[in-house]
């Protein structure tokens, strides 16, 4: 026994899929700001990363100074002369200053 509806049943299976469609898109324009903001996350995440390396560094080239300055006798003495100026008895220092850039011409 197989009753004909006609153009009922193929209205109710596009009833039922364009419903299907429409749950369909709202979930994906519920999720799509998440999604997004996922990637700016990830992309601060990689950003950070990249900062923290550049830091660790930093820090460890800082250490190395630190200890070369604590442990190292010629490396005290060296930044002592070139900070500070200071000379052995007998040695003559030398300044050389770079010209004022800002002068007017004559």
């Amino acid at each position: 026994m197989d009753v004909n509806l006609g153009i009922w049943s193929k209205l109710t299976k596009v009833v039922v899929a364009l419903v299907v469609t429409a749950f369909v898109l709202l979930i994906g324009m519920y999720y799509l700001p998440l999604i997004h903001q996922n990637e700016r996350m990830r992309a601060d995440i990689l950003q950070l990363k990249a900062q923290l390396q550049k830091e660790e560094a930093n820090s460890r080239r800082l250490k190395a100074e630190i200890d070369a300055i604590r442990n190292d006798p010629k490396t005290l003495e060296r930044l002592t002369r070139e900070k500070l100026g200071y000379a052995r008895p007998g040695e003559t220092v030398v300044r050389f200053e770079s010209p004022a850039t800002n002068a007017p011409m004559r």
